[in-house]
């Protein structure tokens, strides 16, 4: 018994051994036959995280594939000409659609489009666009696509905004944009609506509906639809890339749904050349060191943009040795250019006197739903030029006494 004791360890030994090289070499096998974590990635790209509007799935995911299916071969003597045309950068020049190359229409737009895009384009023309100049491609700011519609039954007004072709880039480091839209109907701005962000596409398709109930169809004559587009920015103001006008004069609804596509336009700069007046009031208490800041008129505000008139109210920020100590704001003035504030606020001096003292007035188009506008700023301090110099010395040799003033305001 003794001798068949080392036979039958050694034969154990053998058989453990080659039972875990059967088990390591199945592990292998069954790991690669496991399919790659990143196909699952791709489907997810794919994925309107919106469920609200499910139906613009097939823009996203089910288009990305047929068009994969669709493109030609290009064959190697094109793509060396087109490696041949890139910049000093190494980039690629950015060319447009043209409503006149069907197979790029095919493949890039919904068919609904191509009833009104039929017109045809020269070869001399599509040379020519080539080589336009920076300027002229500067200008060119994309094209909104969307849809009009009245519903009798509901007494509604639908507008559905499709899609944008075209936008610039607005973030320089990564080369595109965040697009969403504003719309408002005029002229009285009682609605007020606005699509969803979408990340990183200079060609953002929202296939969004807005339903307005309440206006006679009647009224849809003498209306208009003004889209803002820009682009989200999470650590400053939105990018206003432009804007678009589309006065309902003359559109008859009665037939059904309209499919319309503008140019988009740079936003209206009408207000550069003048920001409004800011008549402030202020006194100086030494006894109790405080500021009595009194924000009464402003007069001639410019419009915000297109939309008509603005609805400004007034932010007034204290800063010590320039960092921000106290901040007040000011009622809201519905649509107004003339606006009529009357509002009083008193401050505490953290020191005695006003040499490290300042006075920042911020006059903002309030927008509901997003980031207001800054239509124009005022300081007042020791340090500040003009008229808001010339104030605070006064307040300063005259204290207790109630000083004001018109203010023309400056860019925010």
């Amino acid at each position: 018994m003794k001798e068949f004791l080392p036979n039958f360890i050694a034969f154990g030994l053998v058989f453990t051994v080659s039972l875990f090289a059967w088990i390591c070499c199945q592990r292998k096998s069954s790991k690669s036959n496991k399919t790659p974590p990143y196909k699952f990635v791709h489907v997810l790209k794919g994925v309107d995280i919106y469920p609200e509007n499910l139906n613009s799935k097939k823009k996203f995911g089910a288009d990305d594939k047929n068009e994969v299916k669709n493109k030609p071969a290009v064959p190697k003597n094109s793509l060396h000409l087109d490696l041949e045309k890139r910049d000093l950068n190494g980039n690629f020049p950015k060319t447009n659609l043209k409503p006149g190359s069907p197979s790029d229409l095919e493949n890039a737009t919904p068919k609904l489009f191509l009833e009104g895009e039929k017109e045809s384009v020269s070869p001399e023309s599509l040379k020519s666009s080539t080589s336009l100049t920076s300027e002229e491609k500067q200008e060119k700011l994309g094209t909104l696509f969307f849809s009009l519609e009245y519903n009798f039954e509901k007494k509604a007004f639908v507008v559905n905004i499709k899609e944008a072709r075209g936008l610039p880039a607005m973030d320089e480091q990564s080369m595109t944009s965040d697009p969403y839209i504003k719309m408002t109907i005029l002229p009285e701005k009682k609605h007020k609506v606005k699509t969803r962000v979408l990340r990183k596409t200079l060609d953002p398709a929202f296939d969004e509906t807005f339903t307005f109930y309440g206006i006679p169809y009647t009224q849809i004559q003498e209306l208009a639809l003004h889209f803002t587009i820009l682009s989200f920015d999470r650590f400053s103001r939105d990018d206003i890339i432009g804007e678009v006008l589309i006065p309902l004069s003359g559109i008859e609804l009665c037939e059904g749904k309209m499919l319309m596509n503008r140019e988009i336009i740079k936003r209206n700069v009408r207000k550069s050349s003048g920001r409004g007046e800011l008549l402030i009031s202020l006194c100086y208490q030494s006894t109790t060191n405080t500021l009595t800041v009194v924000v009464l008129k402003a007069r001639h505000l410019p419009k915000s943009d297109v939309s008509g008139l603005s609805d400004p109210y007034v932010k007034v920020n204290l800063y010590h040795a320039k960092k921000r100590i106290s901040k007040k704001k000011t009622h809201v003035k519905k649509c107004t250019p003339n606006a009529v504030f009357n509002e009083l606020f008193v401050f505490d001096i953290p020191c005695e006197g006003l040499e490290d003292i300042s006075v920042e007035f911020l006059v903002l188009d309030s927008e509901r739903g997003s980031r207001n506008e800054v239509i124009g700023q005022l300081v007042l301090g020791a340090a500040a030029e003009g008229t808001g110099g010339e104030h605070w010395k006064e307040i300063c040799d005259y204290p207790r006494r109630q000083i004001a003033k018109w203010h023309v305001l400056c860019d925010g």
